[in-house]
């Protein structure tokens, strides 16, 4: 992602600003993104993420990620209507947080603040694919094509709502056209393509 930098000041500045997360990253103008500043251009990595959450017999449990194990995360879809599917997928490529200050004249807070982020690359439901009890079939995802402005991007932690379990549809192979970039940080450092689709493990 070679718009790296650009892209997580306006994802640290939609979050500034309390701004709604509706999905799609909000783009700023060079002058709202030199409003925020990263104390001493240090982004700092994490190697895990622990995510608290309550299992479906109503208990707490916690999630353990690390982008070096195939990290798949869900979190609550934005989308409404009756063919919207309740979540969204994505597999975290990195756990960052940095000090940031907000010099602009919209700033709440002129302080110092501790901000986390996810790099993620997300994941879209495979189109035509019925699922769901009555069908007896899982829902289906593939990674978003590189060419799509949405293929990636940053996510505020606190709107995960736990891991969670994709298995590959081996029957669909595997693909390098969705990352046409043969050694990628979006994949294992083995790995020099990727499985066309994944069923959601329920």
């Amino acid at each position: 992602m070679q718009d790296f930098v650009p892209r997580l000041k306006d994802h640290l500045l939609g979050r500034l600003l309390n701004r709604n997360y509706d999905g799609d990253e909000e783009h700023f103008c060079d002058a709202d993104r030199n409003t925020v500043r990263i104390i001493d251009n240090h982004v700092f990595s994490a190697k895990v993420l622990r995510v608290n959450y309550t299992t479906y017999d109503v208990r707490r449990d916690q999630d353990s990620m690390n982008p070096r194990t195939h990290c798949d995360i869900m979190v609550k879809s934005p989308e409404t209507g009756l063919d919207a599917h309740p979540f969204w997928y994505a597999r975290v490529l990195g756990i960052f947080h940095a000090r940031v200050l907000h010099t602009g004249r919209a700033a709440t807070n002129r302080s110092i603040q501790h901000m986390e982020f996810l790099w993620v690359r997300w994941y879209g439901i495979q189109p035509g694919h019925r699922y769901g009890f009555k069908v007896a079939r899982l829902p289906k995802v593939g990674f978003v094509e590189e060419e799509d402005d949405s293929a990636f991007g940053f996510l505020d932690p606190s709107l995960m709502l736990r891991g969670c379990h994709l298995v590959p549809t081996f029957a669909d192979g595997r693909t390098s056209a969705l990352l046409k970039i043969p050694h990628s940080a979006a994949r294992h450092p083995e790995e020099n393509d990727d499985w066309v689709a994944f069923y959601v493990n329920m």
